[in-house]
This record gives structure tokens, sequence and C-alpha cells, in this order.
């Protein structure tokens, strides 16, 4: 899809940002371009919409060369979000989602409708339309930035570190929506980042850059297993978890697959019941289909004896992570957190199991120092 062949960067005074860098894109796959500060990785990105011109080399989008195109009629081809998300503050959101679609003439209907598409994927009321950036926080003005990349509906989109400003948080979550939102978008993605957790989480493919050169350009998983060399060893950190067990990738390889659950309908004196015999004191909550609602505590089900049902004592689950998560992405996420558990679910949210921070603890504790434990133990015998 992307083509990337020989291309150099060379400034005034004999200065190289980037040498010979060649890099073949399939579609739909997510690349993250990292390195350390100078490396050459937002140069690489900027020459492939043309906001920098290259030296030599050549890009190719679907077999076209798009140092011959137009350069604006480029640009209004392939979606781009930057971290400082440059919403024009005298336009509505509407307008600011609208924008490329406009300078595409687009008519009113067309614009109108593909705005409030994009709203629901990230599940923003269509309310915000007429909302002002200011309105809207941190997190909500970059998904906002986001779907404006999204709005013409381009095949190829730059992102220019979109996350770096935000708290820890708010980036966890919109890493994990935009992550979703490219797996069932298809969309090819050059993703540059300073962040080794955020690449390894991100990307399909990581390019390492060092000196506007390419060190080594893999999948995260075959990164850590066999860096290239001692500079890159040093760049994602020797202390990286699961290092030692590069056979369990995803949750599905280690959840409980038979958590405890109730659907909504049931009676407090049933979910009591259901608690006592499990000895727990919170229950994941179903509708009659599996799709997972949210939990409800001991506390809440013991003022509420009366009720009929459990419907509207549910509260949404703070955290939960799909089946397919990389497993070590889901261990930073919940000792970050602090949380004792997390639902595992599909990604049309039925519940399919459960992992708990103290199973994934101890595989941390055995992944590091699990071997030294079972030497001392040989040499003791």
């Amino acid at each position: 899809m992307l083509r990337i062949e020989e291309v150099t960067k060379k400034y005034k005074g004999g200065k190289i940002a980037v040498d010979n860098f060649s890099l073949d894109i399939k579609k739909g796959e997510f690349i993250c371009i990292i390195g350390p500060s100078g490396c050459g990785k937002t140069t690489t990105m900027k020459m492939i919409n043309r906001l920098i011109e290259p030296t030599s080399g050549r890009i190719l989008v679907n077999d076209e060369d798009m140092l011959k195109q137009d350069a604006v009629k480029l640009r209004r081809k392939i979606g781009y979000v930057i971290q400082q998300i440059g919403l024009f503050p005298h336009m509505t959101i509407g307008e600011n989602i609208s924008l490329v679609p406009r300078l595409l003439k687009w008519t009113s209907t067309e614009k109108d409708k593909r705005a409030e598409e994009l709203l629901e994927l990230v599940e923003m009321p269509k309310e915000f339309l007429d909302r002002y950036p200011h309105e809207l926080s941190g997190g909500q003005q970059q998904r906002i930035g986001v779907l404006r990349a999204l709005a013409a509906n381009p095949p190829l989109i730059l992102m220019d570190e979109p996350f770096g400003a935000l708290d820890p948080i708010t980036r966890d979550a919109l890493q994990e929506e935009f992550k979703r939102l490219q797996r069932s978008l298809d969309k090819t993605i050059v993703f540059v980042t300073h962040d080794m957790d955020e690449a390894i989480k991100l990307a399909d493919r990581i390019v390492i850059m060092k000196d506007g050169k390419i060190v080594q350009v893999d999948s995260p998983e075959e990164i850590l297993r066999n860096p290239a060399n001692e500079f890159v060893e040093d760049f994602i950190g020797k202390e990286r978890l699961l290092q030692g067990r590069p056979n369990v990738q995803t949750i599905s390889q280690v959840m409980s697959k038979n958590p405890i659950s109730i659907t909504g309908k049931q009676t407090p004196a049933t979910a009591l019941r259901v608690m006592k015999e499990a000895r727990v004191d919170s229950l994941l909550v179903t509708d009659e289909s599996g799709l997972l609602k949210g939990y409800i505590d001991l506390e809440a089900i013991d003022r509420n004896r009366s009720l009929d049902s459990i419907d509207t004592l549910i509260k949404p689950s703070l955290y939960k992570v799909e089946e397919h998560s990389l497993l070590r992405d889901t261990i930073q996420r919940l000792l970050k957190r602090g949380v004792n558990y997390a639902p595992v679910v599909t990604e049309s949210g039925h519940l399919v199991g459960i992992v708990t921070r103290a199973s994934l603890v101890d595989m941390v504790y055995d992944s590091i120092w699990g071997d030294e434990e079972s030497q001392a133990e040989q040499v003791e015998v």
C-alpha cells in the first residue's frame, strides 16, 4: 500500500536527517516509528505527506509516486493527527470534523451524516457536533482530532505523537479505542512515538531508528525476543515484562473461563445467594445473551433487597479487556490502576472470562525470578 524507497533528507551544511530509509507497508498495517530525539522519525513521516520534501528517493502509495502529485491535493487524501490536536477554536465540532470533506466539495447532507457516523464510532453523542473545542476535555478533543483525520475516509493516516500530552489514564483509554477503530476500519497507520510501551501496544511492526537510519524493523514480540543489537536492547529496556514467556502472549491464554456472573433480571436474593456460594463481594452482570452490562456489589444489594431485579443496581465495568489483548499490556494496566480483576470480553462485548491481579502478579513473578528459584532449589537438593 505504501512503499518508501531509499529516501534521504539532507539539509544545508551536510546534515543528514534521514539516511536511505526503505520500507514496504501493507494495507491495514499499523507501523510505529520510534527512536531517540533527533533520530529522524518525524522527518520521515512528514516526507510522506510532503510537509518536508525528500532530497532523494521515492514514496509510492498504491504504486503512484507521491512526489509527482499536487502536494495540496495529496494531503487531502491523507489523514493527519498531531499532538497539539489543532482544532479550530472558532469552529464547532461538526465543522472541525467536516473540514476536509468541505474542501473536497461534499454536500451538507454528506458532511453531516459522516460527522454523526464518526461520533458514534467513539460513543460520543451527536449533540457534541454543535459544541466548540473549549467545551470538551483534552481526551474528547483528541478524539475529535482523530475523527477529523478519518472524515474523508482516507486509506492512509499519519499520527505524530497524538496522545503524548494526555494524562496516563486518558492516554491508555484512547490507545485502546484507536486500536479498536483501526482494526474495524482497516486503515493503514504510520504512527510516530517516543514511548516504547505505546509502540509495543499498538504496532503490527515497529521501526526503530537511530541517527537517521533504520536499526530494526519487526513485530513487537520479535523485537522483545531478539533485539538486533545493544542499542535496541538498551532502548526497549531489559526489564520489560514477559520476555521469558514468549509463548504466552494474549489474555485468552491465561484467563479463567468460568467468571462468576448473573443476569440483570435476577432478584437481589438470588444475587446474594450466588455471592455467598462463591465467597465474593461483587458479581459481573450480563444480559440474556451474555453481553457484559457491568457489575453489582454487596453493599448495593444489601440496601435494596426488596427490588424485583438487580437491573437498576448495575454499575458500568470500570475496566475490561478483550480476549485478544496482549498479556503484557493488561499486566501493566492492572498494576497501574490498582484493580483486583478485569472481565474479559469478545470484540462484541460478550463476557468470556476473567483475569485477576493476583494471577498476573504470579505470572510476572515466575517470569522474572522463576529460573533463579528453580536453580536455587536444585542446588539445595
